[in-house]
């Protein structure tokens, strides 16, 4: 039993913060270690041996700055994490381990608003399937992440809005997935695991305040501050979908007129081509068409782009990011759409935040949200059962600093 602030206790809490942190970032050399959890190079080097020794953690050559270097990850059989990803047409599932190496993946179309049955049934069948593909025993799992195409609502842990996905009402999402596959379940919403797939592994590394901008068939922002993703006291922040543009504007399903949703998202947006393009179009295929060079299909992308970016700009006089990714389908017709969206921030946000933003696409494509789904399980998981297993006794360092900023939580 450890005494707080006995050396065996203060040794435990080091240990902690070595592991969380290679956690967190999936490897980090010795040096960069110490950098984040504030412990000297001697202790670090210490735990680093000690958890080396008891299968925690694989040691490698590498090089930084032009010097030798030791980079640090996690064992590959440490344990497994599992990502799922509902989207509005489609099902995603990953299956991860905890160096950041996606084991396997696979997605299936499914129209997840009908039922939330039908959506559960085939999570629990294609995660089985997954985790068996991987070879490493289901035992391993230490947790799931899971998105959802709306907001959740943070009391309750149900969906926020029952006209997003009217077949969910009442359904706790991650109660529901965790009964089913008997680990501990983490849930939010698909615009900020979007955001932390791309600040983990994508187009948001290296920088601590980004918007992730999702458009598909709704509008969502997932919101990094400080490295950290901002939910709001209620989970509702983000909602950029829903900043109104026009008054008397076209009704959206929250109610409100002339929302952003409403100029920009698929289901307004491909009525415009159908008289041209037939009743078949898809935003993937309008993206296509725009980038062979058909006028109606790149008109309509650049008025789209404008209408995000007055959007953006909203979000630059506020929260002042500086970077705005943007994923979803719409992110593939590039500068066809990047081009008006800084056009618009350029002429609606104060001058100061618009010279500090840059707008990019996103890195990670249709992946982006089942990645941040495992990054959210990695986040959540608890480092007592990896040092458990490794460690017997304290090796007596005595050093204690503050706890480090999570680079994702």
């Amino acid at each position: 039993m450890q005494t707080p602030g006995s050396q065996s206790s203060l040794h435990r809490a080091n240990l902690e913060r070595v592991v969380r942190a290679v956690r967190m970032a999936g490897s980090l050399t010795q040096a960069e270690i110490a950098r984040t959890t504030g412990l000297s190079a001697a202790t670090v080097s210490n735990i680093v041996r000690e958890l080396k020794d008891g299968g925690t953690v694989e040691v490698t050559p590498t090089s930084a700055g032009g010097r030798r270097a030791r980079s640090v990850s996690l064992s590959g059989d440490a344990g497994l994490v599992v990502g799922v990803d509902f989207g509005h047409t489609h099902l995603r599932v990953a299956i991860g381990n905890l160096a950041h190496q996606v084991l396997a993946e696979e997605s299936e179309p499914l129209d997840v608003d009908a039922s939330s049955a039908q959506g559960f049934d085939r999570a629990e069948v294609l995660v089985s399937r997954l985790i068996e593909a991987t070879g490493v025993d289901r035992s391993k799992v230490a947790g799931v992440g899971l998105g959802v195409p709306g907001p959740i609502d943070v009391e309750s842990g149900t969906l926020g809005s029952t006209s997003i996905l009217p077949g969910w009402k009442g359904i706790n999402p991650a109660q529901e997935l965790s009964r089913r596959l008997g680990v501990p379940v983490s849930v939010d919403n698909d615009a900020n695991l979007g955001a932390l797939g791309e600040l983990v592994w994508g187009s948001g590394r290296g920088v601590k305040d980004l918007a992730y901008i999702k458009v598909a068939s709704g509008v969502g922002a997932g919101l990094v501050i400080n490295g950290q993703i901002y939910r709001g006291p209620g989970g509702t922040a983000g909602e950029i979908g829903h900043i109104t543009l026009d008054e008397s504007g076209p009704v959206c399903r929250c109610g409100n007129r002339g929302c952003l949703e409403t100029f920009a998202a698929a289901r307004y947006v491909l009525p415009l081509l159908q008289s041209s393009h037939g009743t078949d179009l898809t935003m993937d295929k309008v993206v296509a068409l725009a980038r062979e060079g058909d006028p109606g299909c790149r008109r309509v992308i650049a008025d789209v782009g404008r209408h995000i970016g007055s959007g953006v700009a909203h979000l630059c006089n506020l929260l002042n990011p500086s970077r705005v990714v943007l994923g979803g389908d719409l992110a593939e017709s590039g500068e066809l759409v990047l081009a008006p969206i800084r056009e618009s921030v350029g002429r609606y946000a104060i001058p100061s935040a618009a010279r500090q933003l840059s707008v990019l696409p996103g890195a990670l494509g249709g992946r982006a949200e089942v990645l941040g789904a495992l990054a959210l399980a990695l986040s959540e998981m608890g480092d007592s059962t990896l040092i458990d297993q490794s460690v017997q006794g304290p090796a007596g360092d005595g050093e204690l600093r503050a706890a480090p900023t999570p680079a994702f939580t």
